[in-house]
């Protein structure tokens, strides 16, 4: 009985590459022991605005992505946004539909920041400026683009170094 079981084994073994669905491939031996680093996303966060794909984004393109974006957000149509539309897309911690303490406080305040002549709501210009204060705050060697990398060591130094 084990010399059968043996047999059939055996069998599997070696037909197992025939009995492969149509398409399956082997997957390939790797001989590396630490996995490959990964390239750098360059699909989202600021790059998302990287209209021609030369690896930075200009004023003029930031300023484009930044008008779509108002576009989608205001979601009325009535040209300004709410704080309701502004962040409706923010996700809350946790499982909590609601944001948390902390979460709304700066959701407040950026949007006080946004609301220039404090009427309640952001339009078009209140957005595009602000938007076009954190361009120049990313572009630490001004010369007119701005990367992934750029932005995130802006954001690294303190207020005192800005």
């Amino acid at each position: 009985m084990p010399r059968l079981s043996l047999i059939a084994t055996s069998f599997m073994l070696l037909a197992s590459p025939a009995l492969a669905a149509p398409g399956d491939a082997a997957a390939p031996q790797s001989t590396q022991s630490a996995p490959a680093p990964r390239p750098a996303r360059t699909d989202g966060g600021v790059m998302r605005y990287d209209a021609n794909k030369d690896g930075a984004v200009t004023l003029d393109e930031w300023k484009a992505g930044q008008q779509a974006r108002f576009k989608r957000l205001d979601t009325n149509g009535d040209g300004k946004l709410s704080p309701d539309e502004l962040f409706a897309r923010t996700p809350a911690a946790g499982n909590s539909v609601l944001p948390t303490d902390r979460q709304a406080g700066r959701q407040s305040s950026y949007f006080r920041l946004l609301d220039v002549d404090k009427d309640g709501s952001v339009t078009l210009t209140e957005f595009l400026a602000g938007s076009e204060r954190n361009f120049t705050r990313c572009d630490l060697d001004k010369n007119g683009r701005i990367d992934t990398a750029e932005c995130r060591q802006a954001l690294q130094r303190k207020p005192a170094e800005r």
